[in-house]
């Protein structure tokens, strides 16, 4: 549609509809043909049968009772991401510890979209080609040196375990597991961040337990 379309149907004026439009295309929910200049829905949101019945809107308002417990259990900041584009992932629901000295998040904090272990975890869920993994890598800043090459081999790790692990590359003195989920568009992941520290053994058993609050998201 046309700009002056969807003025018309909305009944809003052309100025306040180019506002809102270009805040859904940074978001990645509406496309711009530079030729036409028209505007359509994302493919990706607009062929999912998941986002019309309001999955995901589901999945944000059940993360919240288990993230809470999660956190609560094991001195974490716990939080459920969204995709808003093909740039960046915003945090739509978190959970702190009740401990006095514990790792704080913002709210609707937003980080590129290969940073992190969420970035691994969305990664090897949607098994991306390197070029898309080279796309991704690139705009992200890390507090500890890291090569796409490493970058790319924790991406498979996370693929076979099930997990990732960003272990002070994104934020120094931080440890975070992250486990993304599949299925629900436009991509969700959830993520566990704390002192670093812990054994190795330990942060498995709390990547394998958020793989558990995971599935009884998608349960329901």
């Amino acid at each position: 549609m046309s700009l002056s379309d969807i003025a018309r149907v909305t009944g809003l004026s052309p100025s306040s509809c180019l506002n809102l439009l270009k805040t859904l295309v940074d978001e990645g929910v509406v496309e711009r043909d530079a030729r036409t200049k028209s505007y359509r829905l994302a493919r990706a949101w607009a062929a999912s049968e998941a986002l019309r019945d309001g999955a995901g809107q589901g999945l944000v308002d059940r993360a919240q009772p288990l993230i809470t417990q999660f956190a609560r259990r094991h001195d974490a900041a716990v939080a459920l991401w969204k995709v808003i584009s093909r740039e960046r992932v915003r945090a739509v629901s978190r959970a702190e510890s009740d401990a006095g000295m514990r790792v704080a998040m913002a709210d609707g904090q937003r980080q590129p979209l290969g940073g992190g272990a969420v970035g691994r975890a969305l990664a090897a869920a949607q098994r991306v080609a390197p070029d898309e993994l080279a796309r991704r890598f690139e705009p992200v800043r890390w507090q500890a040196p890291l090569s796409l090459a490493d970058y790319a081999a924790q991406v498979e790790t996370a693929t076979a375990r099930g997990y990732a692990v960003d272990d002070g590359f994104a934020f120094r003195g931080i440890c975070t597991v992250a486990v993304a989920i599949a299925g629900v568009m436009p991509g969700f992941c959830l993520s566990a961040s704390m002192f670093a520290g812990r054994t190795p053994a330990e942060v498995a058993a709390l990547g394998e337990e958020l793989v558990g609050v995971r599935d009884a998201l998608l349960r329901g």
